[in-house]
């Protein structure tokens, strides 16, 4: 009997003890389901960090390589630009020669003295040196005959027209313009029919 007294005075501890070891198995099952839902959340929380970390980096990347393709295509149209700059500097410079030479020929078919070797000789030089600066896009404004423009032409002086047809037309040229790659370097110096 005794030991059935014992049995039961120990009956209540026993389920307190369970009842406190129950209590903390819920409570522990409470703090890992929290535990999970902040692990969770946490991570969500650093996928979207990420996500627009990668967004940004991404955009950033896009402008640089943007900025880097926009540099690249303006050093090439400067160095475009420079390179036709410095071919019309050394194109202009050479157009005296050209003046020079056509006089030297022009000079020769007046003078009946001249060999025909110098003349055909000068003749080749002018022909060859004229070919060379047109393979690089030098070409005559043509002027005799035609319109007088502005745009073309440089008005010397005006004289009274032969015929009415040549009224505000080219009479005679003093020097030859010419254009490089459609561009005017040198306007032609031109007498005007009124």
């Amino acid at each position: 009997m005794e030991d059935k007294r014992k049995e039961k005075s120990q009956e209540p501890e026993l389920e307190n003890c369970l009842k406190e070891r129950s209590s903390e198995n819920s409570t522990d099952r409470d703090d890992k389901k929290e535990n999970s839902s902040r692990s969770k959340h946490k991570k969500d929380d650093k996928v979207e960090k990420l996500e627009q970390e990668v967004l940004q980096l991404n955009d950033k990347y896009l402008r640089l390589y943007s900025e880097f393709d926009n540099y690249r295509k303006r050093t090439q149209r400067e160095k475009n630009e420079l390179s036709k700059t410095a071919a019309s500097e050394v194109v202009t410079s050479l157009l005296p020669i050209i003046d020079d030479l056509e006089r030297a020929y022009s000079a020769i078919d007046l003078n009946e003295t001249a060999h025909s070797a110098t003349k055909d000789g000068i003749g080749l030089i002018l022909n060859k040196f004229l070919n060379i600066l047109s393979q690089a896009g030098l070409e005559p404004i043509k002027a005799i005959g035609e319109q007088f423009n502005t745009d073309f032409h440089e008005a010397i002086t005006n004289i009274p027209a032969p015929s009415h047809d040549m009224k505000g037309k080219i009479a005679d040229v003093i020097e030859k313009g010419y254009l490089l790659g459609g561009k005017v370097i040198r306007f032609a110096k031109v007498v005007v029919g009124s």
